[in-house]
Order: structure tokens, then C-alpha cells, then sequence
């Protein structure tokens, strides 16, 4: 996994603001996000938490977060009854920033 990011730094950011959205972001990666605010703020000149640095950088819609969660929720019994197992969040953010987002 760490191959993902090493080219692309932010794209951590992007994936955690995803999990964030779908209710599933783990705390030692919020507590990361949270403590990679300055760096952000210095590399992109935007203030804010990490979640507006995102949103900002990312030109991301208010109403993005409700319909990542639709998605997610909509497509889980599906995922469910086609791969007798239940999604996996974490690979649902980076397939959903794979497929949405190819800036990050």
C-alpha cells in the first residue's frame, strides 16, 4: 500500500477524506492527517483543517460527502451477494479516488 503514495503524498489525504466520508476512517490516520496541517497549509498557501485543505485543493462540492455515502451504502449487499464477503472500505476509497479522482 505504501507504493501508492510515493509518487503522490496527497493522494493519503484524498483516500482518508473518502474514508472520512463513508464513516470509516481509522484514528491513527485522522490523528496523521491532523498533524500534517501545517505541511499542507506551507505546500498548497490554503488554511484550514485537512478536510478543507482536501475539499479546497480538490475543488470538491458540499454535497460530496452524502453521495460518496449513498454509493457506498447503495453498493454494499451488492458487493455482498456477488463476492459472498463484505466490501472493504479501505479498498472502496482508493478504487472510488482511482476511478473519480485521477488529479490526486
Amino acid at each position: 500500500m505504501s507504493d501508492r503514495y510515493t509518487d503522490k503524498p496527497f493522494l493519503r489525504f484524498v483516500d482518508a477524506w473518502v474514508l472520512k466520508a463513508i464513516g470509516h476512517l481509522d484514528a491513527a490516520t485522522e490523528t496523521y492527517c491532523k498533524a500534517m496541517v501545517p505541511q499542507l497549509e506551507q505546500s498548497f498557501g490554503i488554511t484550514g483543517s485537512w478536510e478543507q485543505i482536501v475539499e479546497q485543493q480538490m475543488k470538491f462540492g458540499p454535497d460530496l460527502p452524502a453521495q460518496i455515502r449513498k454509493i457506498w451504502s447503495d453498493g454494499q449487499a451488492r458487493f455482498q451477494a456477488g463476492n459472498g464477503m463484505a466490501p472493504d472500505p479501505v479498498q472502496f476509497a482508493m478504487i472510488f479516488v482511482d476511478r473519480n479522482f485521477n488529479r490526486a
